[in-house]
């Protein structure tokens, strides 16, 4: 497993819309390319397992969002998805990709969503091919969260997160993980260091405003997957009390001829708990559809 550090090591810092933002390239130049988008309360490291994978394939892009990992934390940013989503596609064009493909998870879902949204709008010179999801609250209506989420929504969340501590965190990931795949003490140490980071701690009661922004922009970024041109796909932790089982169930109600593989064992970040198996359904999901992309979406 790689270290931050190590992880730091390989990127660079960007100043991409005012903002210090951690980034990551990997792959061939030439080779589609393919957008990671990370979750939340982490960074792009969630990432890392499935590295080397993909790079093999891709041309892989990826970056800490405002307010996570090793970027900016501002104290009084609003954090809205529509922003982040605009930081992604500043850094795309600051590096001359205007054709990708999409692979979120949790909070890097609903980004995903914006950004599909803006190309189901055609308000966008930029196109994505394809857009994969792992766990994540797609759905406002389906969506668990957990007690720590519940609390830093509420009127005191400021003070929610000044106290917590390593432990309670520690404790949180254990809930959410799948049962037969519980995060190691590396992992743990991995993501708490990644979320102290620049006092991230401290804007873990502003980051939480996206599960509002869920429900209020709901028709829009359901509407997104529902109206989608480009393959869609789902990969999903079974396990995951917060986007799990409930949300497969949802997703083939509302979602035209959805393509979905269930992860069984898994929880809520099957990437970390399975790279492996997560690397090859993806990988299986590109090579069933590459073929079928509409021609003014090909890169290659």
């Amino acid at each position: 497993m790689m270290t931050v550090s190590e992880w730091q090591q390989q990127g660079q810092f960007e100043s991409i819309n005012g903002q210090r933002i951690f980034t990551r390239q990997g792959g061939d130049k030439s080779a589609p390319a393919l957008l990671l988008i990370h979750g939340y309360p982490s960074a792009s490291w969630d990432w890392e397992s499935m590295w080397e994978a993909l790079t093999e394939h891709y041309y892989v892009i990826t970056l800490d969002m405002l307010g996570f990992g090793l970027s900016d934390k501002p104290k009084n940013a609003q954090y809205l998805i529509s922003e982040q989503a605009d930081i992604f596609e500043a850094f795309l064009r600051q590096l001359g990709v205007d054709n990708y493909h999409i692979l979120a998870h949790d909070y890097g879902d609903t980004v995903a969503q914006e950004l599909l949204a803006r190309q189901v709008d055609v308000s966008c010179d930029l196109h994505i091919a394809s857009v994969c999801f792992l766990n994540g609250g797609l759905f406002p209506e389906t969506h668990e969260p957990i007690l720590i989420q519940r609390l830093l929504l509420s009127p005191l969340g400021f003070l929610v997160s000044k106290l917590f501590t390593k432990p309670k965190f520690a404790s949180n990931l254990q809930r959410i993980f799948g049962p037969k795949t519980p995060p190691t003490s590396e992992v743990i140490d991995a993501l708490w260091q990644l979320l102290t980071h620049n006092d991230g701690v401290g804007v873990l009661h502003r980051l939480i405003n996206y599960i509002p922004q869920r429900r209020q922009y709901r028709e829009r970024w359901v509407g997104a997957i529902i109206n989608s041109r480009v393959p869609v796909k789902l990969i999903d932790g079974a396990k995951d009390p917060i986007s799990g089982q409930h949300m497969v169930n949802r997703y083939r109600e509302l979602i035209p001829n959805p393509d979905v593989t269930v992860m069984s064992e898994l929880g809520h970040y099957p990437q970390i708990e399975d790279s492996n198996a997560i690397s090859e359904a993806y990988l299986k999901f590109r090579r069933s559809t590459d073929c079928t992309i509409p021609k003014q979406y090909k890169r290659f």
